[in-house]
């Protein structure tokens, strides 16, 4: 097992640490939101409104799928993280072979499921006729790279598990030029509209997969896909399943109710739902440093809770919270006052770029609140607190902000301003149902360690 690139959380500076492993995972994050970004540069510049259109409507049923298994690996992280803090090898090398063949298993047949279910996914989001034909064609391309999209999640997530979010970056950003190079091969010089941005993708991501299969062989020996495994190790895949199901869930429980604000999007013209479009693929890279934190929260906690440094563990996740808020002020700020050029890179229809500009500066102030809510579930996600979790998690992005729609889009007059206000609603409605769990869960684990040195 190669040690030189792995971070050992357990000891060392904190700060540096956080930090070192944060970059990676922020600029890992980069470049896979620019698979779905550079489509989109590619067809607004190259095609028209009605095929970014196309593209912008899948988001959410694909994100409902990638967003389980975001959530999964997760899930694996953490428990790699437990045993790699504990410093025992064998039980390490095992629990990455089991949650790895059972995640990739598992995600072939959800992706084979998914690509039949296309059309209701797309019914369910109330996609307008005029551009219904051309999202089902571009979804089922996208769907056929998914399992490519599950290996690399699960290898990369084991990867960060063990210290090393640097491996997973330099893949992505591989990927992401093949990427682009095939976009602007298949659009503008083929002409191949969206079909050329969907196959694009699936060759993209189909390399990263393989990459990251070939360097955690590489760094195991004994690294494997042994589906027989599985079955002599259930233990493994309780732990898996205990942690990572209700974190995926969550995510795609959350992508399902972005199902439903699209039926409310899809009251606006088609204009209007690109608009929306470019300020949600801006709005992903502003979110970016949160969710890298909170997954460098979880690895964290994870490797201190292993290895009983507890004490820690809680003083990282102070110091997550800090960087985080810091992160959020210094994006959000110049994302309002610069809106418009932004927007403009995406779009030259001047409404498509107003709709865009007037969702920013709506998310812009709250974006604190958001990266509060990461670092929160990061750390209870490292603690193995994922339960309760996604519970109130759920109520927050989901039941409360479906309240909020139904009521400021069904009882009266529905606008886009009152639409872009269902996200921070879901953002600061998450963070403070989180906050008093978070603070009841370090206080049971400090009675607990009290008790233990009692004993």
């Amino acid at each position: 097992m190669k040690k030189n690139q792995d971070i050992n959380f357990t000891e060392g500076s904190i700060v540096r640490q956080l930090v070192l492993f944060s970059v990676p995972i922020v600029l890992g994050e980069l470049f896979q939101n620019l698979y779905h970004t550079v489509d989109s540069l590619v067809i607004g510049n190259f095609a028209d409104a009605l095929e970014l259109a196309a593209i912008t409507v899948c988001d959410s049923p694909t994100n409902l799928l990638v967003g389980f298994f975001n959530g999964m690996s997760l899930g694996s992280s953490v428990i790699v993280a437990n045993a790699f803090g504990r410093g025992d090898r064998k039980r390490l090398e095992k629990t990455i072979r089991v949650s790895f063949s059972f995640s990739v298993l598992f995600g072939v047949c959800m992706a084979a499921l998914s690509i039949v279910l296309a059309p209701l996914l797309l019914r369910i989001s109330a996609v307008r006729e005029e551009i219904f034909g051309q999202a089902l064609l571009y979804m089922r391309i996208y769907l056929i790279g998914l399992t490519f999209t599950i290996i690399y999640n699960i290898a990369a997530g084991i990867l960060r598990a063990v210290g090393d979010s640097g491996e997973p970056f330099r893949i992505l950003a591989l990927s992401c030029c093949i990427n682009i190079m095939l976009d602007l091969l298949f659009v503008v010089v083929l002409h191949w509209g969206l079909v050329g941005v969907g196959i694009a993708t699936v060759i993209a991501e189909g390399i990263s997969a393989f990459r990251t299969y070939q360097v955690l062989k590489r760094k195991y020996e004994e690294f494997r896909l042994d589906f027989r495994e599985m079955k002599k190790e259930k233990t493994i895949i309780a732990e898996l399943m205990n942690v990572g199901l209700p974190t995926g869930l969550q995510n795609s429980l959350i992508s399902i109710s972005n199902l439903f604000v699209w039926r409310y999007i899809n009251m606006f013209s088609a204009v209007t739902v690109a608009g929306i479009g470019i300020a949600q693929r801006l709005d992903k890279f502003i979110l970016m440093p949160g969710k890298a934190l909170g997954m460098t929260i979880s690895t964290f906690v994870g490797q201190n809770e292993g290895a009983g440094r507890r004490k820690r563990g809680m003083r990282g996740i102070w110091i997550g919270m800090a960087l985080a808020e810091a992160f959020a002020i210094c994006l959000s700020l110049p994302l309002y006052f610069f809106a418009a050029p932004l927007a403009n890179l995406f779009s030259r229809d001047m409404e498509v770029v107003a709709t865009g500009v007037a969702m920013l500066r709506v998310l812009a102030p709250f974006y604190f609140m958001s990266f509060l809510r990461e670092i929160l579930s990061g750390a209870l996600r490292g603690y193995k607190k994922t339960k309760w979790t996604t519970i109130l998690s759920m109520l927050g992005m989901i039941g409360l902000r479906q309240i909020y729609l139904a009521v400021s889009m069904g009882i009266f007059t529905p606008t886009t301003t009152k639409l872009f206000y269902c996200y921070p609603v879901g953002w600061v409605s998450a963070a403070l149902l989180l906050l008093p769990y978070f603070g009841f869960e370090l206080h049971q684990l400090g009675s607990k360690k009290e008790e233990e040195q009692t004993c």
